[in-house]
């Protein structure tokens, strides 16, 4: 690889030998399409996130990333109401959106006086999720969390490629 991938919480990592992944792949097809539709979600979020970077002010940014988080989070279950934890410090969340940490602090501030959010304690007090999405211009397609609905239009206009 030609990046690092840190931990902030406790995880737990498997090495996988290329030989197994891919026999596995063989012996199970729906493994390799679930592997293949992941990698094209992968090149949609670095899509998303050029955007993101090239084109948004900072607290737009900052918005952006706090609805990828809890839209993420939510599905999984980690969002209680409108919370959720953040185990970032500003200096982590700057290294994200290619912000310096005053800046990240003053963006906070920004959302919090909008009366958006506010992040205290290690966690996110999302205050209206509807403005802060229309505020960061979020939308959650480019996650394609939805279910099978973004797969299965792709399925309609290209039947000669999927069976």
């Amino acid at each position: 690889m030609d990046y690092d991938i840190v931990a902030i919480t406790d995880c737990v990592v498997a090495n996988v030998r290329p030989e197994a992944l891919l026999a596995t792949m063989e012996a199970h097809p729906s493994i390799a399409k679930a592997l293949w539709w992941q990698s094209l979600i992968v090149e949609a979020v670095l899509r998303e996130w050029i955007v993101n970077l090239a084109l948004r002010r900072s607290d737009e940014r900052l918005a952006h990333l706090l609805c990828e988080l809890m839209v993420r989070l939510e599905r999984v279950g980690l969002v209680k109401g409108s919370t959720y934890e953040l185990p970032l410090t500003q200096q982590d969340l700057g290294d994200t959106l290619g912000l310096t940490s005053i800046h990240v602090n003053r963006s906070l501030r920004e959302l919090r006086e909008a009366g958006l959010v506010t992040v205290k304690g290690g966690k996110v007090f999302v205050h209206d999720i509807e403005r802060l999405k229309r505020f960061a211009g979020f939308d959650d397609a480019y996650l394609h969390l939805s279910g099978d609905g973004h797969l299965e239009r792709w399925k309609q206009s290209n039947p000669a490629i999927i069976e």
